[in-house]
């Protein structure tokens, strides 16, 4: 490595070009509760399960297969869920959490769904300046610890300042 430039804490070696084909998050939720997260997303947010690959039973106690993955997508974007397991990596275990941002039309409707279907409402709707772009947001929790950010656009502005 010696040979070798260093810039920026990479190598000229390791600027050579990457491409990726997709951005998957991944949630956690607490063993054996993957199946019941998925079932909470389809209902809330009108997700699509794409696949899932499930596990059998590895213990006497577990009921249901162990979720390695559940792939969903909402509104156009994907994400994994996947029950916690012993070899889950430690950081994960602690949990700081997953904040997700679903942009909608309706706000009040969308925040009611979410509850109706087991989400919690997290303060109230924020209106212009608290808001990512000038719209409104609302915050619910669903019930595996994921904040879920529901925003509704600004209205367009007639008189924009150059």
């Amino acid at each position: 490595m010696a040979a070798e430039d260093v810039k920026n804490g990479t190598t000229t070696k390791a600027n050579t070009q990457v491409a990726f084909s997709s951005l998957k998050p991944m949630v956690y939720v607490e063993a054996q509760k993957a199946n019941d997260a998925v079932l909470f997303y389809k209902t809330a947010f009108g997700a699509e399960e794409v696949n899932r690959v499930s596990q059998p039973k590895r213990k006497a106690d577990q009921e249901l297969p162990v979720v390695v993955s559940a792939e969903i997508k909402v509104a156009g974007s994907t994400f994994i869920v996947k029950d916690l397991s012993d070899d889950t990596p430690a950081p994960v275990k602690g949990g700081t959490g997953s904040v997700f941002i679903l942009e909608t039309q309706d706000l009040e409707a969308a925040l009611e769904k979410a509850v109706k279907a087991g989400a919690v409402k997290e303060g109230e709707v924020a209106e212009a300046d608290g808001a990512f772009d000038g719209g409104r947001v609302g915050k619910v929790k669903d019930p595996y610890g994921n904040l879920w950010v529901l925003s509704s656009p600004a209205a367009a502005k007639a008189d924009v300042e150059a």
